[in-house]
């Protein structure tokens, strides 16, 4: 574990801010579009979560590293953020059930992260300026140099990245005797929805990203399920072409966060880049079905075209952010598929949105009848 003297470092935004900080020990630079969580736990989830793919984190929490690390706590195999910008990095950890610190954690798989940052009027800036490409440099690289870098750095519009994330063969998840059969589309799926899935009598078979209806098909499941992951839904026609022949034969359907929104780019709604994204486990939602508020699990910075979904004739909104009045969920009136933009699997987070697991399953039953 390093306890050295930290080393000056900087988060330099593409639009040629700099913030000052301090380099936790490890060497190098690491680019991505810089972003914020605004959960106050649960940070080795949202590092692992791949979602996160090509993005730099800042936690708005003061305290990181404080309870060390456990390897059931993940939602992937490896860290899959760029970076790290927080406040106070934490060397030692107090908890029974840690592992090791989140220093040797990082060190391992060679995340670059600064700290000692002033992360209050950094997410102050992001909110006020929109997310945009970054770059950590605790090596010394010259501001110049980092510039000519980041210039080069793909912005996130456009990008598709599922297929960085995704598994590249098939695997099962589950109790083969389970009840139910599902197969879902590993877009970056995260392992608590599987763990939310086996626990509801479901025999999972995950997909990679590029899987065609027809293999997905010959599992014969009782259900198909599309998963979160990150960059861009545009890109990403033949998942598109997967959601629309399942809807095609009316197979009971299931959409979390980007497979949320391939769903509504499957029926001709569009989706948008927003601002900053939505990153948290404290974000409001309203069910429109049931009038009750929910706390939710949220991270995206995509969404769907709100007017084109109220316009559409097979759509309907279900759920709603309250914070923005954006899309939160919809569902189909005539076929047996709903969808949500946010994560009720909520790990780390309130459980206030499981029930929509219970309510695929339910679907499913009725689609046997």
């Amino acid at each position: 574990m390093q306890h050295t003297t930290k080393q000056s470092a900087i988060l330099l935004l593409a639009d040629g801010t700099i913030f000052h900080g301090k380099s936790i020990g490890i060497t190098g630079k690491t680019f991505g579009e810089v972003c914020f969580n605004t959960g106050t736990t649960g940070y080795q989830e949202i590092f692992t979560d791949p979602s996160y793919f090509g993005q730099i984190m800042v936690t708005t929490n003061a305290h990181i590293g404080n309870y060390g690390v456990n390897t059931e706590e993940v939602e992937s195999d490896r860290i899959m953020i760029s970076g790290l910008v927080c406040k106070n990095f934490s060397m030692v950890h107090s908890r029974p059930d840690s592992e090791s610190n989140l220093y040797d954690y990082f060190e391992k798989q060679n995340l670059i992260c600064i700290s000692d940052v002033d992360t209050r009027a950094l997410v102050s800036y992001i909110r006020d300026n929109g997310a945009q490409n970054a770059v950590i440099c605790t090596d010394g690289t010259s501001v110049e140099e980092l510039k000519k870098l980041l210039a080069e750095t793909p912005d996130m519009n456009g990008l598709e990245l599922a297929s960085k994330v995704s598994t590249k063969e098939s695997y099962f998840f589950g109790e083969e005797t389970a009840t139910y059969k599902i197969s879902a589309l590993d877009l970056g799926i995260k392992k608590n929805i599987l763990r939310n899935l086996a626990k509801r009598d479901c025999y999972i078979k995950v997909f990679p990203y590029d899987a065609t209806f027809e293999e997905m098909k010959s599992f014969n499941p009782d259900g198909f399920f599309l998963s979160n992951g990150p960059g861009d839904p545009d890109p990403l026609f033949g998942a598109q072409d997967v959601a629309r022949q399942i809807l095609a034969e009316n197979k009971p359907l299931f959409g979390i966060c980007l497979g949320h929104q391939v769903i509504a780019l499957a029926n001709g709604v569009s989706t948008y880049k927003m601002f900053n994204g939505h990153r948290g486990i404290n974000h409001p939602v309203k069910n429109l079905v049931t009038g009750k508020g929910e706390i939710t699990s949220q991270n995206h910075g995509f969404a769907v075209n709100k007017e084109e979904l109220e316009k559409h004739p097979e759509l309907e909104i279900t759920h709603l952010h309250l914070n923005d009045d954006t899309v939160a969920g919809m569902r189909m009136k005539s076929k047996n598929c709903f969808s949500v933009q946010y994560h009720p699997e909520a790990s780390p987070g309130p459980h206030d949105s499981s029930y929509l697991f219970d309510q695929f399953i339910e679907n499913i039953k009725s689609s046997k009848n």
